[in-house]
């Protein structure tokens, strides 16, 4: 109990220290609505799946993408779960490319029961980044000569989320379970736009630069069931479903125009805000009604094949800047209709087997993504699509009950004719299980 105790510190203080910390990757999607998001794919559980997570659940580990999973936390137990992972990152665009690479702490779960039918979990897990900066070259020589448009963002949002799960009575032969998460929202996006004109010989155009940051303090709600039906002596059916409600929210933004000298460039002149005028102001943030439904096959614990589907009107949060303000311009990022699919594959481990390698579990999967983005580039409309794969594997610890998860995935998000995003994600997740409520018996 020590030891998890610990361990669940450093991880704490870890997390603590890599959500305030830069990321050091340049994503140039990430320049739209509240960044780039790589979930479920950043945790090993939907990695080495494919993304199927709406049925996954277990004893051992906490599944965060359906809260109803966390009925499967046995009584007297207490589970920890924490993940890594490391990202190694291609981006093309026409005949150019950029390799990069980052690693993090992926996530960190908590699980516990509080009654035999009400159980517990919460965490900490990155919910969005933004990392970008690019720059632009216009050539006018009737009027400004050479401008160069450099655009720069950093930052993130992290996401904390509490939930229960509650064991339902069924009939015979059949568990059900239904669930919630709290999500809370916290992060800071900062946003740069500098104009900058380089020839000396046009004189009447000064410098200017449009500063921007974003600051996100907000609730989510979404909801969670799983069932199990036994299907004779040698098959389970399993049935999840998730569902996020719409909700309209605000953000909290702080900006400033101004114009500078090209030498030391320090402020010459404000021009927003006015005389009078707020530098703060709320712009509007949406989460879109989302379903989600997840179907899967078991047999007697040695394997079992899983499938999801998620549909909604837009991926993501949907953020809009204030329209009396505007300080950014109208956004390339519009509303569209979003859809993923995933299938996954798992060869499950016999825990009295009597060898180590016929404990481990193996899983693979795949999954499809069709308007992850929709984006309005120079009077063009472009859905950005992606898709992936992923491996893994379980590796039991003492008892039997921790696992250690390794996992490997690739994600192609975007195409080449506007950008296109290659990732390969090594994961390594440890989940412990620890019997911490269990009252000891003597004979």
């Amino acid at each position: 109990m020590k030891k998890t105790i610990i361990i669940g510190l450093i991880g704490i203080m870890a997390f603590a220290g890599s959500a305030t910390a830069q990321n050091s990757i340049n994503l140039p999607y990430s320049q739209f609505g509240i960044g780039s998001s790589d979930m479920p794919y950043n945790l090993p559980i939907a990695t080495r799946m494919g993304g199927a997570v709406y049925t996954r659940s277990g004893n051992n580990y906490v599944n965060p993408f359906n809260p109803a999973s966390y009925g499967g936390i046995e009584k007297e137990s207490f589970v920890f779960d924490m993940g890594f992972n490391v990202q190694l990152n291609t981006q093309h665009t026409g005949d150019n490319s950029l390799y990069d690479a980052n690693g993090n702490l992926a996530y960190l779960t908590l699980g516990m029961p509080i009654t035999k039918w009400w159980k517990l979990a919460g965490g900490l897990m990155p919910f969005s980044s933004v990392s970008y900066n690019s720059v632009t070259t216009q050539k006018d020589t009737s009027t400004y000569g050479t401008m160069n448009t450099r655009y720069q963002g950093q930052g993130g949002v992290s996401q904390v989320f509490i939930g229960s799960a509650f064991n339902i009575p069924a009939w015979k032969g059949a568990s059900l379970q239904a669930g919630f998460n709290v999500n809370y929202l916290t992060g800071r996006i900062q946003r740069t736009i500098s104009y900058e004109f380089a020839d000396n010989t046009v004189s009447h155009w000064v410098n200017s630069r449009r500063l921007k940051e974003s600051k996100l303090s907000n609730v989510l709600f979404d909801f969670g069931l799983q069932l199990r039906q036994a299907l004779g002596e040698n098959y389970t059916l399993g049935l999840g479903i998730t569902y996020k409600p719409y909700q309209d929210m605000k953000v909290a933004d702080n900006a400033l125009i101004y114009t500078y000298d090209a030498i030391s460039e320090q402020l010459i002149d404000t021009i927003f805000p006015a005389q009078g005028q707020a530098v703060g102001f709320d712009s509007r943030l949406e989460q879109f009604q989302t379903f989600g439904i997840g179907i899967s096959l078991e047999r007697n614990k040695r394997w079992q094949v899983a499938a999801d589907a998620t549909l909604s009107a837009g991926n993501g949060l949907q953020y809009t800047e204030d329209e009396e303000h505007n300080i950014f311009g109208q956004s390339a990022l519009h509303n569209g209709p979003y859809s993923r699919t995933a299938i996954g594959f798992e060869r499950m481990g016999n825990m009295d087997a009597s060898t180590y390698w016929g404990r481990i579990s193996w899983s693979l999967g795949a999954h499809m993504e069709h308007g992850s983005m929709h984006l309005t580039l120079d009077g063009t409309d472009h859905r950005v699509d992606a898709w992936g794969v992923g491996v893994g594997m379980s590796l039991p610890m003492r008892k039997g009950r921790s696992l250690l998860t390794l996992s490997a995935g690739y994600n192609n998000y975007g195409s080449s004719d506007v950008l296109m995003r290659e990732s390969v994600t090594f994961g390594i997740a440890v989940s412990s299980c620890e019997r911490w409520f269990a009252k000891r018996k003597y004979n």
